[in-house]
């Protein structure tokens, strides 16, 4: 039972509706809901879960659509009435300094001396807005998406002319003197700067760089756009500049997935007139190129955090395969320990709130079980058919549009993996379960409370089941990382200390019972 509400010319912004829809989605009767403004690229993707309707197609870009699949007529219309009660409700004042700005006019009246400004906006506005924070001398990072290309290449031009860094657009995550924005993590002050194209792989390499005791200076965000052809790393190039030219900046990094050739050309050459140490990661791809001065790739996320501490505490780069060969060495020991436990070889399943994760799982499984495939594919040939029907080894961002129109990020509500979690542990070839857990600003703040129900539920219904973790966060995070990793743990779940580790390790596993499996073939 699908219905319907359209409020015309009502605006509202993409996290007010995510959190409606997460309470919508725990209703009772509620199967599924989308709580959208109802753009073009929204429609396309309401239309693929099944929530799309005439009223829906007749709205407006500026108009806010709401839909509701439930059991029966009566939850379908509590579940409408409590979504406008949640919309029209007035945020609980904290005291004289959260007035709302009438504009950006008023906004930099009341803020005097700002210098960045967080656009969430419908996407067909946030262009223009940008503009005029610019035109402000303001820094911006957006954080809306659906931005056309053009607009983004003419925004990025305009804010390397005055000298102002534009991040984004869908740009979710950055760190500013300090300061976390948006999905970020409470990280240590320090030396070392971080330029990334992928917000879950900055939260994870400054995460890891604080959890050894090292800090950060600044940490920029581009949007993943910013590496291909048709922008030309604009924000990435001038956020190098700007980092080698910062005096509290000793060693910089790189964080994307493969930009396009041309591109990692302009990069490259870049690099070269750095005179501080500069690690990169580019997750599948690597630099093919000879380059001048201190310039340490890596592989992984977890290998560039570890190379940029070594860096910053003037230690020897090597030493970072030291602290990953300590545990690798845990690892394999915890990976024989699954194995053996383990009557035949299965497969194994990845079920990822962060993108980037799954670009850097596909680096490290095959090398261990082969094939494995995913809905966001280093290579096409290996994407799936079907997100929601996975066979053989495969690994999924839950992140992608497919799942996440007019519901929160995975980040923040865990309904749709909890129920992937039971229902993939389930199916007899599945043998290992692969997950992450990204902590900070902005995440789930109650996490052990919602994940660890269905790891319960998980576990009885797969006797032989492992599940590898790892965990995204600092200790100084809303969640408290030690916490969240001691829960995990007393339900029964392996933690790792990075998404590296716990792929690896993950891996092993497979690889090990397919030895066992094979070698007990032999002697039959």
């Amino acid at each position: 039972m699908i219905k319907t509400i359209i409020r015309k010319g009502a605006y509202f912004d993409s996290v007010s509706l995510m959190q409606v829809a997460k309470k919508l989605n725990a209703l009772d009767g509620v199967i599924d809901s989308a709580v959208v403004m109802a753009t073009k690229e929204n429609k396309g993707i309401i239309r693929a879960s099944g929530l799309l309707t005439a009223e829906i197609l007749k709205a407006a870009d500026n108009d806010l659509a709401i839909a509701v699949n439930a059991r029966t007529i009566c939850a379908a219309e509590a579940a409408l009435k409590a979504a406008e009660e949640l919309l029209d409700k007035k945020p609980a004042s904290s005291g004289g300094s959260d007035r709302k700005a009438a504009g950006l006019e008023d906004a930099l009246k009341t803020l005097a001396g700002a210098n960045l400004a967080v656009i969430s906006v419908a996407g067909r506005f946030a262009g223009a807005l940008a503009a005029q924070c610019l035109e402000n001398g303001l820094n911006v990072m957006l954080f809306s998406d659906n931005v056309p290309v053009e607009t983004e290449v003419a925004l990025k031009r305009e804010g390397v002319k005055r000298g102002l860094l534009v991040m984004g657009p869908d740009c979710g995550t950055a760190i500013i003197n300090g300061a976390p924005i948006a999905f970020a993590n409470s990280v240590r002050r320090g030396n070392i700067g971080i330029v990334a194209a992928s917000g879950t792989g900055l939260q994870e390499v400054s995460a890891l760089i604080s959890n050894e005791g090292a800090g950060i200076s600044q940490a920029i965000g581009t949007g993943s756009r910013d590496v291909k052809i048709e922008v030309g790393a604009i924000t990435l190039l001038e956020g190098l500049r700007m980092l080698a030219a910062d005096p509290a900046t000793e060693v910089l990094v790189i964080v994307s997935k493969p930009p396009h050739p041309s591109i990692l050309k302009k990069i490259t050459a870049e690099i070269g007139k750095i005179r501080k140490p500069v690690v990169a990661v580019f997750l599948g791809g690597e630099i093919k190129e000879k380059i001048k001065g201190d310039f340490y790739p890596a592989k992984t996320l977890e290998e560039a955090a570890y190379k940029a501490v070594c860096l910053a505490k003037g230690w020897k780069p090597a030493k970072a395969r030291e602290i990953i060969y300590d545990m690798n060495l845990k690892a394999g020991e915890l990976a024989k320990t699954e194995a053996a436990k383990k009557k035949k070889a299965r497969c194994l399943r990845g079920l990822f709130s962060g993108g980037t994760f799954v670009s850097e799982a596909q680096v490290i499984l095959p090398e261990l079980i082969g094939e494995v495939r995913s809905n966001a594919p280093l290579d096409k040939k290996f994407g799936l058919r079907d997100s929601m029907k996975l066979s053989g080894h495969a690994v999924i961002d839950l992140g992608e549009d497919e799942f996440t129109v007019g519901r929160p990020h995975p980040m923040i509500d865990f309904t749709l993996r909890s129920k992937m979690i039971v229902s993939e542990a389930a199916k007899p070839e599945v043998s290992v379960l692969l997950l992450d857990l990204v902590l900070g600003y902005g995440s789930n703040l109650r996490p052990l409370e919602d994940i660890t129900p269905p790891i319960t539920e998980a576990f009885l219904r797969n006797r032989e089941l492992s599940i590898i973790a790892s965990v995204t966060g600092t200790e100084t995070d809303p969640q408290t990382r030690s916490k969240v990793v001691k829960g995990l743990e007393a339900a029964g779940v392996l933690v790792m200390p990075s998404n590296a580790g716990a792929c690896r390790l993950a891996g092993e596993i497979i690889r090990l019972s397919g030895s066992k499996a094979r070698g007990a073939g032999l002697r039959s």
